[in-house]
């Protein structure tokens, strides 16, 4: 996947590792963690965040994600809702993200939200 060109968050505790000189070792910690994610669950990008101990935002975990290695299980992080944020993305095909949880056995609402309670993972 390429990377999205880098955005401007407004001033917050959460900040872009960009921003801090983090940079690539931040996001090698979010790899790190999403590569044990087990198929068929999910994490969040504000749960993902919570865990960093660089105080990573939601959004800045979504632009890790983004410009992931292949060998990152990207479609295993949704967001707060259980959905699939990628449909947003122009790179990348409608419905693909759900595709690839479906077939890991996460079933989906009509809605196009997954059960948190039932999916998400807790390292």
């Amino acid at each position: 996947m390429s990377r999205r060109p880098p955005h401007r968050m407004p001033p917050s505790s959460q900040v872009h590792p960009d921003d801090e000189g983090a940079g690539a070792s931040a996001y090698a910690e979010v790899y790190r963690l999403v590569r044990r994610i087990p198929p068929g669950k999910v994490m969040t990008y504000g749960q993902i965040a919570n865990l960093m101990a660089r105080r990573l935002s939601p959004r800045a975990v979504g632009w890790a994600m983004h410009g992931s290695p292949e060998d990152v299980p990207w479609q295993r992080v949704v967001n707060a809702s259980g959905g699939c944020s990628t449909e947003r993305l122009p790179d990348m095909p409608g419905g693909l993200q759900q595709q690839l949880l479906e077939q890991e056995g996460v079933k989906f609402r009509p809605s196009g939200t997954l059960d948190l309670k039932v999916y998400r993972w807790e390292p």
